[in-house]
């Protein structure tokens, strides 16, 4: 399974647009590869050099496999239009936030996992429920890396 954006290259440095600095908005995400027997998509971007903890950014999950991708800008609801279901992120906000690093530059993790079941979560499901919920369920995972500094 593939995980790609326009947006920016893997490793390559996530335009101000997707971040506190910017819009705030969610970088559009494309995928491929998507083994046959998948029931739903989970996506969880992260930032594992936050201070205190790692820190959550996005959290959507029972996305359709058939989907392909994300498009910019997805709305901050709790269930999507195509059953996508969004949790909460670690600002207390529903969908994504972007990076917003309070110094140095800080890697965010975008980790797109194939599940053969759909998860019996609710909107607002934290990241630790969706994990442990997709717990003997992946059957790929691929994910991208964008780095952030504040100027």
């Amino acid at each position: 399974m593939n995980l790609k954006t326009r947006a920016f290259n893997d490793g390559g440095r996530i335009p101000s647009r997707y971040t506190c600095d910017g819009e705030n908005i969610s970088p559009p995400l494309e995928w491929d590869g998507v083994p046959p027997e998948t029931r739903s998509l989970a996506l969880i971007c992260d930032d594992p050099d936050a201070p205190s903890k790692v820190w959550t950014h996005w959290v959507i999950f029972n996305i359709p496999p058939t989907s392909g991708g994300l498009d910019e800008n997805v709305p901050g609801m709790g269930r999507l239009p195509d059953g996508s279901v969004q949790g909460y992120n670690d600002s207390g906000t529903i969908g994504y936030r972007g990076p917003c690093p309070p110094s140095g530059v800080h890697r965010y993790f975008f980790r797109l996992y194939a599940l053969d079941t759909m998860l019996d979560l609710e909107p607002g499901a934290g990241k630790e429920d969706v994990l442990e919920a997709m717990e003997g369920h992946v059957l790929a995972e691929a994910r991208i890396v964008g780095l952030y500094r504040r100027e």
